[in-house]
């Protein structure tokens, strides 16, 4: 237990030197070596989107929706959709978006704009959009992290990213394919990133025609968790959005970004 908790402070010393520097090679390799130490010898036994950890919904009753927009950054998935995101700016519709460090290279001028815009929060969305996983878990074709410090670099080399590029760090991870196991969790948590579900599948990843993406939104309770994508603009996503949201405000629906309420 001692060793456990000496550990932890180690851990908790070089977060608080990355979160000073914003930056720091030396203070990341000592973390992931303490880190990889803490979890030697620990099998995960979860392995989906909602494992032990994952926030899904916001703690409330309130009508009220988290829209989250995904930018993947996949060799075909660097679009932006222009059309949902002009929406949601003239509706005044907040969002929490979570950008991928290959979307954000390939858009630099629309990263810089989204980050300005105070209806919008960045979170992160990974370096290079794995699974997070301790083992090397795969899903949908997708090979995850397969240690420890590999799922550091995947979080902490994005989390580095964007507080470099707007000088906030993120609080918020959503890991390439929303699939984890609990131990990656519970490490992203000790990289204090709270780790985002959904309740409402918006899109599917961008494939579902508007229809159904706007009877999925309509589907909504308050305190619901949306996924959606901003990084397809071939896509049904704006069209459905745009169709969805005039009559949720109609039911009384507002819209709100992750940091207006506690999450569960």
């Amino acid at each position: 237990m001692l060793k456990f908790r000496m550990l932890f402070v180690v851990a908790g010393i070089f977060f608080s030197v990355i979160s000073a520097l914003g930056e720091g090679a030396p203070a990341v390799e000592a973390l992931k070596s303490s880190l990889s130490i803490d979890y030697a010898g620990r099998a995960p036994r979860e392995w989906s989107e909602n494992v032990r950890g994952v926030r899904t919904r916001l703690k409330t009753d309130d009508k009220v929706i988290a829209l989250t927009l995904d930018a993947c950054g996949s060799a075909k998935g660097k679009g932006y959709d222009k059309a949902l995101i002009e929406f949601l700016i003239r509706e005044r519709i907040p969002a929490t978006l979570f950008m991928n460090a290959r979307w954000i290279d390939a858009n630099p001028a629309v990263f810089r704009e989204l980050a300005a815009n105070p209806l919008f929060e960045i979170a992160n969305h990974g370096l290079l959009h794995k699974p997070a996983s301790v083992t090397g878990r795969s899903v949908y074709g997708i090979k995850g992290t397969a240690t420890v410090a590999e799922l550091v670099d995947e979080i902490e080399g994005n989390a580095i990213k964007i507080m470099q590029l707007t000088g906030k760090r993120p609080r918020y991870y959503r890991s390439g394919t929303a699939y984890y196991d609990e131990i990656a969790v519970e490490i992203s948590q000790r990289l204090k990133h709270e780790v985002i579900g959904f309740s409402i599948l918006g899109d599917a990843g961008a494939t579902l025609p508007k229809n159904k993406v706007r009877d999925a939104l309509l589907s909504a309770r308050g305190g619901d968790i949306a996924i959606l994508h901003m990084n397809h603009p071939e896509g049904g996503t704006a069209a459905g959005v745009i169709m969805a949201i005039p009559q949720l405000k109609r039911r009384g629906f507002k819209f709100v970004k992750l940091h207006d309420y506690q999450l569960k």
